[in-house]
């Protein structure tokens, strides 16, 4: 069970970053989430990766690889996990982090 859960992440963390390295051609977006997030709670994160962590967290089910199918049987579900800096329900990629940091690191830290 333990081996059949680690590669289920193995596979789900090879799968979210190949999906990220898919919309590198997209520009960030970023939206203002200030009225979510108060100056005083975003003093608080350490730096972008802090923010990145405590971020509510999104799961999305994605199809299944023929691989997977194939080892573990038709029945085989997966699913990423993945922050969601900018709150807005969707499983946001690491340039979109970034981005909604950087407008809320020039809105309060300045």
């Amino acid at each position: 069970m333990k081996l059949l859960f680690g590669l289920l992440v193995t596979l789900l963390t090879i799968s979210f970053f190949s999906a990220a390295a898919n919309t590198n051609n997209k520009k960030p977006v970023a939206r203002d989430i200030s009225h979510l997030i108060s100056k005083e709670e975003f003093l608080t994160y350490q730096d972008v990766a802090d923010f990145i962590e405590q971020s509510p967290k999104v799961m999305v089910i994605v199809p299944a690889s023929a691989e997977d199918i194939a080892e573990y049987g038709p029945q085989v579900a997966k699913s990423l996990t993945g922050s969601d800096c900018d709150r807005d329900g969707k499983m946001d990629d690491n340039p979109t982090c970034n981005a909604v940091f950087f407008k809320l690191w020039m809105k309060y830290a300045r």
